[in-house]
């Protein structure tokens, strides 16, 4: 065969052109940036976000870190005969690059670019060379998005571990206050701690920021852990001083302050702080070494050379590996060019405004409430019903119900994540199926939870509908949605969650049969609302 790895054994009229492996190379990058068309366009529109606005240095460094690296390991003479490898993991991206094409999700398709840039270096310099770069491509991970429901899950997270320790701070400069979820009382005035203050506008540059440092660090390698480990807190620590310095200042001076003040603050002195923190921190351990070292000594900050370990990418020769990986991604890209066209498939259902006002024996005491502002633009639903429910002799029921025509970017919220920033704390939850109990031979998962502010408790009942099914868990309604995306082009799902405060004088047991009611009664309208 002409195409063999060894040139020589190749017929004369094609030997140059197949020595010419740099530009094998580049049809290997033409064809990925036709494939990974999605995933790119995903990472531009993350990278406009605060918390994802040190996304186009990622690359840059990852690129200079592989040079570096480079310079470690000399080109390997003769044939190379351990390339496969990564056209297996070629194949492994092109896999995760169709399923998150398929189902619409372009995050998927931004991942999946890591895996091909992987694959693409294990077949230019083969298994043995290639597996040492694998620091710079991991490095990528930085540049990415997280999940909707990894980033809402985190950000609320860090919003109440930096409200805590803002307010504990606080209360160390003996400033009276009192924290309720996310929001700081000084009894004059009170502080909400936005998602914007959540500090993962910090943490993503400062782990990146942290692995760099650790990869160049040449110290011992628990050290580099610690470096790495440590990134995380120091940057909650720093956020939470910064909402603590917020709170005095309006205490002090009003929330006037506060605007002019965060926008400086919250930028380059905290990264910078972060910074000399770690700085400080390795300064440290260094010190506690039997033989003490200075940080200059064990850091690599040697650059020179790295112009002409560039030039090595023009001896890389092209192969059957080189050859046969631009032959799937460009199998790929012709396949999905040829697919009938896959838009978001529209529903037949009716809009919440039709939802009746009478289930059962329960009516609606109000009409439908609308969310503040803020919250429904956090909400993003597409349609969704907020009332309160009476019955005789009953206390209310809240109905809240949100439908997503789209959930490819984005999508429903769990209440696991809304609730306690609003303030109330889960006093305990779990999943559980009540199939048997609304009589239904298919799965009806839901969550059941009891949650409390201050001595008022309140018992929720909330679930995902995913075309027809009823999800609990958040993570098994984004798996859904993939599959259904990849099956049937359709990406729509809603929520459902039931609310009820629990009166003292009854028992939870009371509580629970209150919205197990409801719920039985709402099964016979939700599939209009919500179809399979």
């Amino acid at each position: 065969m002409f195409l063999a790895s060894d040139p020589k054994s190749a017929p004369e009229g094609f030997r140059q052109f197949l020595t010419l492996g740099l530009m094998w190379l580049a049809v290997n990058f033409l064809v990925a940036g036709l494939f990974f068309t999605d995933g790119f366009t995903a990472l531009l529109q993350a990278w406009q976000l605060p918390e994802y606005s040190h996304g186009p240095l990622i690359p840059i460094l990852s690129g200079l870190l592989f040079l570096r690296q480079l310079k470690e390991y000399p080109l390997r003479a003769g044939h190379i005969d351990d390339r496969w490898v990564g056209v297996v993991v070629i194949i492994m991206a092109v896999v995760l690059g169709s399923l998150g094409k398929l189902s619409k999700i372009p995050e998927i398709v931004a991942y999946a670019m890591i895996l091909w840039v992987g694959g693409i270096l294990l077949i230019s310099f083969g298994w043995k060379t290639g597996k040492h770069f694998w620091p710079p491509v991991l490095h990528l991970v930085y540049m990415l998005p997280l999940p909707d429901t990894f980033y809402y899950k985190m950000s609320t997270t860090l919003q109440l571990v930096s409200s805590e320790l803002g307010v504990w701070i606080l209360r160390l400069l003996a400033v009276p206050v009192f924290l309720e979820g996310n929001i700081i009382d000084f009894g004059v005035l009170k502080l909400h701690v936005a998602e914007a203050c959540s500090g993962l506008r910090y943490l993503f540059p400062i782990l990146s920021f942290s692995y760099i440092f650790a990869v160049l660090y040449r110290g011992p390698m628990w050290h580099k852990a610690v470096l790495l480990i440590s990134a995380a807190p120091i940057a909650i620590l720093m956020n939470s001083l910064r909402i603590a310095v917020a709170g005095v200042l309006a205490q002090r001076y009003g929330t006037d302050w506060l605007e002019g003040f965060t926008h400086f603050f919250e930028g380059w002195v905290i990264f910078i702080a972060c910074i000399l923190m770690l700085l400080l921190l390795s300064w440290i351990m260094l010190r506690l070494q039997h033989d003490p070292m200075r940080l200059t000594e064990v850091l690599d900050l040697e650059t020179e050379g790295l112009g002409i370990q560039a030039m090595r990418l023009r001896l890389i020769q092209p192969s059957r590996a080189l050859i046969t990986s631009a032959a799937i991604v460009g199998a790929a890209v012709v396949t999905f060019h040829q697919l009938p066209d896959r838009n978001q498939i529209g529903v037949d259902r009716s809009n919440f405004t039709t939802f009746p006002r009478d289930i059962g024996n329960w009516r609606q005491l109000s009409p439908h409430k609308r969310l503040d502002q803020v919250t429904e633009k956090t909400l993003a639903a597409d349609d969704y019903h907020n009332v309160l429910l009476e019955s005789p002799d009953q206390p209310t029921v809240g109905l809240f119900m949100a439908w997503y025509e789209d959930q490819s970017s984005g999508g429903v919220h769990s209440p696991e994540i809304c609730l306690p920033g609003a303030g109330w704390e889960i006093a305990w939850l779990e999943r559980t199926n009540i199939a048997s109990s609304v009589g239904t031979s298919e799965d009806f998962n839901i969550n059941r939870a009891i949650v409390q502010k201050g001595e008022i408790r309140m018992m929720v009942f909330y679930w995902f509908e995913q075309k027809g099914r009823r999800v609990a868990w958040d993570f098994a309604a984004k798996m859904w949605l993939i599959a259904d995306g990849v099956r049937t082009g359709r990406t729509d799902g809603g929520l459902v969650r039931l609310t009820t405060i629990i009166d003292k004088t009854e028992t939870e047991a009371n509580a629970e049969a209150r919205l197990m009611d409801v719920l039985k009664l709402l099964q016979i309208e939700v599939p209009k609302f919500m179809p399979k």
